[in-house]
């Protein structure tokens, strides 16, 4: 059977009209004469979205009952057997109620694919997985219920539904996505205007990156090789060198001038590691890349030019930025053409920029450096040419006749080899320019004379030379890359440590500063900080012995920290390798500080989270109680003796119950106020826990019919403040009995442990999740914060801080059988500390 197909609905918020859309559509098919049914709709008591219900056919949903509450899902085996051409789904990534045959809604949308129904369903772009956090950052809501983005991206039609975040705002103020009592509460938190405005940005980029995902495809599969200039990429190629950052600027100015314009910076390296620019240079460059919005990639390739362009033709791009060469016209006449002619010629349809910078070419020559052999190894060519030069001379005087010069030639002419092997340009120049001059003065007639009256002469002089340069020009690019495997080989194993350490969950800069002293073999190293603080040591340093220091930050800034390596002398041959270590401690250094900086401003965060919790929550909750306190009084003034007796007594209970309400707000505002700010006024001293469970019962109005009671009748007395103590219990009774169905009583009981009487208050709801528990003691939270009729949702965060300021705990545990169990312990007043009346610090 073929598979259905799957048409999403996108939103970047509730309430863009993604419902509304879907039923739109459906009333569409339906008049073309197409099998369309609802099989789930969640209207949220919007009377737009009902209203499109209707004339529309719909699947009745399953009902189904979880711990005592009676919940529906969408009745999929139903659905199969209607098997509608298309059927309408709503909220693709829902989560079923536990014991349902699949846990998620897109596994029962996946049966209906399988059974070929096509389907149009909805979703919002926070329920995707890998935006998931990033949503949590711009709203401070974490989202749990979340969908794979392999199913969105399986789709074979997306679409967002797109609203513009100030008339979604209108229309959430108009009472048409929530009631109107949550919408102030929506409007200050998760609906601001900053908050949409980059919720539709992600939603709109999200789906740029599948269309783009999407056009690659295309390509790939019908081989078209050649630019399609849908989007401007600018790709910025960077040697290591000093005008990468000028590169870089150009690059991100020509990307900015057009909308979704991309930054990609490009690296290349080639396989004999010749082509290498300084580490720290590149680290510093990578970083400008990533704070222009760019990304940085790395690429290997002996054909430098071609790499470029093969690179910039793989990511589709529109523009490549390079600089001018830094040679010079001399050394460009002895190499030939440089990079940029030869990207210009092999680029095609890709614009090239050739950007001037400081370090332009000069009048510089070609250099010949003999820099890639070590000290030694030169001195030891100049020995072996001293040595083995006068005694080839004796040797082959010794057996001098007129027909052995073409022996004494090759014999010279291996001495040379042997000494560009040996100690590279140098030595070999020196052997070359000495054996020249030997064999005219032994070999040459006339005899121990230097004269050259033969051409030929001067020419097996310069064939000399030309095959000590030569020679040594394979000797030193042996030796560099070999030198160069070396040390990448202890780059890699550097930074491989460093990796696992971390992932190991050790520090990243004790790790590097330990192997960065073991792979240079050094006699101690530090990292001090800015300040002068050590930051980490590994080793003993040596007083008055080999020391360097080296800055560790991007050049060109105020270092970050100083690196001090202590009991050798760095050669040319470690600086790489130190410049690497400095680059990766300035990125953990700078980890470091951005994690501080998080955790500061997550601290904030709260904070403000706090805050704007609480005028929201003086907005609208205290709103109702005033308004009907101030609308009953108005009526008693404007009627005056018109009013009738019965009248005027249900104006009076009615501003009263409005006052007391707001009386009772604004003292728990205040009590958590003082909770939070870690000062509440406790007066301890030896309490009746039975009395004070029956005070609270009576508070409440709630008798045997609603509370089942096993108390102790041998409990001690606990040390509390009654007061406080009666406050605690009204709130937690009060949530045991609002969650527990109407055929189910409250049990309180108290006990003796130890030293510590408990009150066990237990529920038959439907519990809280073992991950939500810390978050209903916050303040300002209601478990599914879907009743705004109940209250600020302060009264389990008061009743955790009023009982911890009483010396004791507040802890939730699972009722056997289901339910919630809220156990309050404190301490037996015969085993208490001595107590007084005080001011008691007590953080919530």
């Amino acid at each position: 059977m073929k598979r259905g197909r799957l048409r999403v609905l996108l939103g970047a918020a509730p309430g863009v009209g993604k419902t509304y859309e879907m039923l739109e559509e459906g009333k569409r098919l339906l008049g073309d004469g197409v099998d369309v049914v609802v099989a789930v709709v969640e209207t949220h008591g919007r009377a737009a979205t009902a209203a499109m219900l209707e004339g529309l056919p719909l699947i009745p949903r399953l009902h189904v009952t979880h711990r005592g509450v009676a919940l529906t899902e969408m009745d999929v085996d139903a659905v199969l057997e209607r098997h509608p051409t298309i059927a309408l789904v709503d909220e693709l990534a829902h989560t079923n109620v536990p014991g349902s045959r699949n846990a998620k809604r897109w596994q029962d949308v996946d049966e209906l694919l399988d059974a070929g129904i096509d389907v149009v369903t909805t979703v919002n772009v926070q329920h995707i997985e890998s935006l998931n956090d990033v949503v949590e950052q711009i709203t401070g809501v974490a989202q749990r219920e979340t969908i794979p983005d392999a199913v969105v991206r399986g789709a074979d039609q997306i679409e967002v539904i797109d609203l513009a975040p100030q008339s979604l705002r209108d229309r959430l103020s108009a009472g048409s996505v929530y009631p109107a009592e949550r919408v102030d509460a929506a409007l200050s938190n998760y609906f601001r205007l900053g908050n949409l405005t980059a919720l539709r940005e992600l939603a709109l980029l999200w789906l740029a990156d599948e269309v783009d995902s999407a056009l690659k495809a295309y390509r790939a599969e019908h081989g078209i090789e050649g630019t399609w200039q849908a989007r401007e990429r600018v790709v910025v190629a960077l040697t290591g060198g000093p005008e990468g950052e000028t590169l870089l600027r150009r690059g991100a100015r020509i990307a900015a001038r057009s909308a979704g314009g991309e930054l990609l910076a490009v690296h290349v390296s080639t396989q004999d590691g010749l082509r290498m620019g300084s580490p720290g240079a590149l680290a510093a460059q990578r970083a400008l890349v990533e704070s222009l919005g760019g990304t940085y990639h790395q690429v290997v390739g002996d054909d430098v030019p071609r790499a470029l362009v093969d690179f910039a033709r793989s990511v589709n791009a529109t523009q490549l930025v390079i600089g001018v060469s830094r040679r010079g016209r001399f050394a460009a006449a002895f190499t030939g053409p440089g990079i940029g002619a030869t990207v210009i010629r092999e680029s095609g349809d890709i614009d090239v920029h050739i950007v001037t910078h400081a370090s332009a070419g000069g009048l510089t020559l070609p250099r010949l450096s003999g820099g890639a052999l070590s000290v030694k190894r030169r001195l030891l060519g100049f020995a072996l040419a001293l040595a083995a030069g006068p005694l080839l001379t004796w040797l082959l005087v010794s057996i001098r006749t007129e027909d052995t010069i073409t022996t004494d030639v090759l014999g010279y002419q291996l001495l040379v080899v042997l000494v560009a092997l040996v100690g590279g340009i140098w030595p070999a120049l020196f052997a070359a320019v000495m054996s020249g001059l030997t064999l005219n003065f032994f070999f040459v007639d006339p005899f121990y004379t230097v004269t050259i009256s033969d051409p030929r002469n001067a020419w097996a002089l310069a064939l000399y030379v030309v095959i000590a340069v030569l020679v040594s020009f394979v000797v030193d690019r042996a030796a560099r890359a070999a030198r160069m495997a070396r040390r990448s080989a202890a780059e890699s194993d550097l930074l491989a440590t460093v990796a696992g350490s971390v992932l190991r969950g050790e520090s990243a800069l004790p790790a590097m500063i330990n192997r960065t002293r073991e792979s240079l073999g050094l006699a101690g190293v530090r990292l001090v900080g800015a300040d002068g603080d050590i930051l980490a040591v590994d080793g003993e340093p040596v007083r008055g012995g080999a020391f360097e220091a080296i800055q560790v930050g991007p050049p060109g800034t105020t270092p970050r920290a100083v690196l001090e390596l202590h009991g050798k002398t760095l050669d040319a041959s470690d600086r790489r390798l130190v410049d690497a270590i400095a680059a990766q401690l300035s990125a953990a250094l700078e980890h470091t500080d951005l994690t501080a900086t998080a955790r500061e401003a997550d601290a904030l965060a709260e904070t403000d989270q706090v805050r704007s919790a609480l005028l929201s929550a003086v907005s609208h909750d205290l709103r109702r109680p005033l308004a009907a306190a101030v609308a009953a009084i108005g009526g008693l003034r404007a009627a005056g003796l018109e009013l009738s007796a019965s009248d005027r007594e249900e104006l009076l209970a009615t501003a009263d119950e409005s006052l007391a309400t707001l009386t009772a707000l604004v003292t728990d505002l205040l009590d958590v106020s003082r909770v939070e700010a870690g000062v509440l006024a406790v007066s301890l001293s030896p309490v009746d826990m039975a009395g004070c469970v029956l005070a609270a019962l009576d508070e409440l109005g709630l008798g045997p019919d609603d509370v089942e009671l096993a108390l102790d009748p041998d409990l001690p007395p606990v040390m509390a403040d009654p007061v406080l103590l009666q406050r605690v219990l009204v709130n937690v009774l009060t949530n045991a009995q609002r969650h527990s169905p109407d055929d189910a009583r409250v049990l309180v009981s108290t006990s003796r442990l130890g030293g510590t009487a408990q009150i066990r208050i237990a529920d038959r709801g439907a519990g809280v999740p073992q991950e939500r528990r810390d978050d209903m003691f916050s303040p300002f939270q209601r478990l599914g914060d879907s009743d705004n009729t109940t209250g600020l949702g302060l009264g389990l965060a008061l009743s955790r801080g009023f009982t911890e300021g009483m010396g004791g705990t507040l802890t939730p545990e699972d009722t056997p059988g289901g339910g919630l169990t809220m156990v309050i312990a404190l301490a037996v007043a015969g085993d208490a500390p001595e107590y007084r009346e005080s001011a008691t610090e007590v953080t919530a």
